[in-house]
């Protein structure tokens, strides 16, 4: 046992040595210095078409509702599978993309997860009954869980550290301007050709893929050693000098090959189990704090407060729209972890005031107070959602893991986000007919909670490596 121990602290001193070593060359902000970073933004573009298609099967079901049942004579339950039944394929994604992203590469998961989209779209848009619409529905499912953690983990791994928040933050930016898009396109046309529109984020993906590099870490980790070499430069410019960051990367990655192959349960060996914990525990807090519930269910919100349910969605839209671009563009200034901690304050301040205004209408006090209140809570709710909670989580668990357990990790920590995001929509409207102002006490609780954790548990990781952040961590 203690000979085992001592191997263990040996190679955790090798996984931070090569960190020393280099620090100080990368002390400057830059990865590497003297390049353009044009194929950045091109990769990171190409990748967060996924992210605009994950927004785009969110979205599909909610325009689409009176004109599929009317067509396709559905009931409102066969109907409600169709809808619902999207989060057990993201379910399945979840649990299968890391391996797939391990083995195949993440350019390679891009592609599956394009396919899975493909195959959904068609079977919907053929679609004659309600088993080949929920064919369709579980394959779109089945990607958007794909893209939910390959695209921030790819966007992470090829992003210089000091674009790293700000890039990988457009994931979410992108997810809601595809919600957002739907519906205003889903009231415009008919729901088959909707469908048919689903395909284009798809079609730009699997094109663009043929014009950009494979993740220099995962060629790194797979001993592709000149392909690695000349990755990094592309991504870095032609004149940049990689030599620093390449180091650094090889460095990492013979330190962890000397590890023994990641399994499920070596998660949660100790010197993984801090890095678990952040992931788990964010993913958690960002679904049980209930914004799930409140998407799902904000024009219903707005009509029992007695506020316009049309005026209050389309403010809605936009507000988490522009919020989300602003925390893109701050990412990599405020930090995380502020970030994160203003979003949870907010969280709870908007789910006070939209529980204050439910306890009003209640018990029938300042009646003509309640609708300001409600819109107010809810609307503060969004944008600071918007603002920290929606996008860091992601952005953390594409930094913190190891590259060799990444898949394993990933693969948990998002299962763990969809079960909470099924979770939280199921259980809202039973909820509010138990209490309406206690389901926001409640969601209120567990973002102060939220704060408490972020503040114990999560470091900072703006302007650091990936192998730095790793190193601190997992050690």
């Amino acid at each position: 046992m203690d000979i085992k121990e001592d191997v263990e602290s040996d190679l955790q001193e090798g996984i931070t040595d090569p960190l020393m070593r280099v620090e100080k060359n990368l002390a400057d902000g830059g990865s590497s210095r003297g390049g353009n970073q044009w194929m950045v933004y091109l990769s990171t573009f190409v990748a967060v078409c996924g992210s605009y298609e994950f927004g785009c099967c969110i979205g599909y079901s909610s325009p689409t509702q009176s004109a599929i049942r009317e067509d396709l004579s559905l009931t409102l339950a066969e109907y409600s599978v169709f809808g619902s039944i999207v989060t057990f394929g993201a379910m399945i994604g979840a649990i299968t993309i890391g391996p797939i992203t391990d083995f195949l590469g993440r350019k390679g998961a891009l592609r599956v997860s394009c396919a899975f989209c493909v195959a959904g779209w068609l079977a919907i848009y053929f679609s004659k009954g309600a088993l080949s619409l929920d064919i369709g529905r579980l394959a779109t499912g089945y990607g958007m869980g794909a893209f939910s953690y390959v695209v921030p983990v790819f966007i992470a791994e090829i992003a210089p550290k000091n674009l790293r928040g700000r890039l990988t933050a457009i994931n979410q930016l992108m997810i809601i301007s595809g919600v957002s898009i739907s519906f205003i396109i889903g009231v415009l046309v008919s729901w088959r050709a909707l469908a048919l529109i689903g395909l284009v984020p798809c079609a730009v993906t699997i094109f663009g893929l043929f014009f950009i590099p494979e993740s220099p870490r995962w060629l790194a980790k797979t001993g592709r050693q000149r392909e690695f070499e000349m990755a990094l430069q592309k991504l870095r410019g032609k004149d940049a000098d990689i030599s620093h960051e390449a180091a650094e990367i090889q460095d990492y990655i013979l330190t962890l090959d000397r590890l023994p192959k990641a399994k499920l349960l070596d998660l949660f060996q100790r010197r993984y189990l801090r890095s678990v914990m952040i992931a788990v525990g964010l993913m958690v807090f960002q679904q049980l704090g209930g914004i799930n519930g409140v998407c799902f269910y904000v024009s219903n919100i707005f009509e029992q407060a007695g506020f316009s349910s049309s005026v209050g969605t389309i403010t809605y839209a936009i507000l988490q729209v522009v919020v989300t671009a602003v925390a893109a563009s701050v990412m990599d200034k405020a930090g995380r972890k502020p970030l994160i901690l203003v979003s949870a304050s907010g969280l709870v301040l908007g789910s006070l005031l939209t529980a204050i205004s439910f306890f009003l209408k209640v018990h029938e006090l300042a009646l003509t107070a309640t609708p300001i209140l409600a819109v107010t809570g809810i609307l503060i709710y969004i944008g600071s959602f918007s603002i920290g909670m929606g996008a860091v989580p992601w952005i953390v668990m594409s930094e913190i893991f190891p590259i060799n357990i990444k898949g394993q990790a990933g693969s948990l920590a998002t299962l763990v986000n969809w079960f909470g995001a099924w979770l939280c929509s199921y259980t809202f409207n039973y909820l509010m007919s138990w209490s309406s102002y206690g389901t926001f006490i409640l969601y209120a609780a567990i973002n102060a909670l939220a704060i408490l954790f972020v503040t114990l548990m999560v470091p900072e990781t703006k302007g650091k490596t990936l192998e730095q952040i790793q190193g601190a961590i997992n050690k």
